[in-house]
């Protein structure tokens, strides 16, 4: 009976060794991380243990195979002086790395991007998440590039004086303008200079196409979905997610609930109408909207529990990629730390593996897994440096 018992349970556990096996070897890089804002917002450390406070923080980025993290700077369209702000996130992310250097480095290239990773330590890079952030000044972004930027989303929800975001173009009538600007075009071009990924998230359609009418490297889409599965604002279209792979760049998945699943937005207003009080209570005390939410799925886990979509809803977003654009351009963009809500089993950076198993039960190969999991972006990454 015990033999029996054994021979039954074989394939299960050599599926389990195999698939842990392909991750540890695979270079995880995840393309968006808002760890260093939600840092700031809760004031806490990302050297300390934060579970139970965040999704991510150094221990779990190693816990869950994460050899290159992309870590967001970003601030709301609203907040004051964001250049002021954008550096004050990289002097957070340089004191983690200075008191810790046997854990994670700064990394400007992609040479020094495999080294570290040849010494285990975890390799960081910055992505400023939105071009209000620059201020309409090339300088600052040559600033920010040297100080270790490789790539930036063009907007975030708001738009900038040069280019149109996703939510004004599907919200606003009185847009004094549609897609990229003569000096928007000047921003892509630089950007091609220097080496930096230009990021089409959160952009309006007219300013995707006029991005990829006037960039001359691959683009990276750095945390979006496929809008014909779950029809959110920002998720890509057909003709958009084809477009980046004629283009040769790369989609990383987004993690957050809102854009994998359609019926999840109505769930999350009756969440927060449900703690109005305590919502504006957080926003009162400076804290920003999107924190201010997060805050509360913490506290009331089981409620923010109940209305997560599976993981399988995510995965189906990726199948649906892979079918119009091929496995060489889908990667990884969580948005952890800058989301209220994610699919279940993915609750923080050491769910990773989760992602990998549920690919190889998927069926797709080793070789194609290694490319979702970091390969797609390390190309991408490669190919827009000077």
């Amino acid at each position: 009976m015990l033999k029996k018992l054994c021979i039954l349970l074989l394939p299960i556990c050599l599926q389990a060794q195999n698939y842990q096996k392909i991750h540890s070897k695979a270079i995880l890089v995840d393309s968006h991380n808002d760890i260093l804002t939600a840092c700031i917002e809760k004031k806490v450390s990302m050297d300390d243990d934060l579970k139970g406070k965040t999704q991510s923080d150094l221990i779990r980025f190693k816990e869950g195979g994460v050899d290159v993290q992309l870590f967001s700077i970003w601030c709301d369209g609203n907040k004051m002086n964001p250049y002021a702000w954008a550096n004050r996130e990289l002097d957070t992310l340089d004191a983690v790395i200075s008191r810790n250097p046997d854990k994670i480095v700064m990394t400007r290239t992609f040479a020094q991007l495999r080294k570290a990773v040849r010494q285990k330590k975890l390799a960081a890079m910055a992505g400023v998440e939105g071009g209000h952030m620059i201020e309409d000044n090339l300088d600052n972004l040559n600033k920010l590039y040297a100080r270790g930027t490789r790539y930036m989303t063009l907007t975030w929800n708001n738009s900038t004086s040069w280019a149109s975001s996703a939510m004004d173009e599907t919200s606003k009538k009185d847009l004094s303008h549609k897609g990229l600007t003569d000096f928007g075009k000047e921003v892509i071009k630089r950007m091609n200079e220097l080496g930096m990924m230009v990021d089409l998230s959160h952009v309006g359609e007219q300013t995707f196409w006029d991005a990829i009418h006037t960039t001359t490297k691959p683009v990276i889409v750095s945390h979006s979905n496929a809008y014909a599965l779950c029809p959110a604002f920002r998720n890509l279209k057909d003709e958009q997610i084809k477009a980046v792979a004629k283009n040769g760049g790369v989609i990383d998945l987004n993690f957050y609930s809102g854009f994998v699943d359609s019926n999840f937005h109505q769930k999350e207003i009756h969440f927060a109408v449900a703690h109005a009080k305590e919502l504006d209570s957080l926003k009162k005390a400076g804290i920003q909207p999107e924190y201010a939410l997060s805050m509360l799925t913490d506290k009331y886990a089981t409620e923010a529990e109940a209305i997560r979509p599976s993981l399988s809803s995510l995965l189906a977003h990726l199948d649906y990629i892979v079918s119009l654009a091929g496995v060489d351009h889908v990667g990884i963009g969580s948005d952890f730390d800058g989301i209220t809500s994610s699919p279940q089993s993915l609750n923080d950076v050491t769910s990773y593996p989760l992602i990998t198993k549920a690919l190889l039960e998927k069926g797709y190969s080793k070789k194609d897994i290694t490319k979702i999991l970091g390969g797609n972006i390390l190309r991408v990454l490669k190919a827009n440096e000077k």
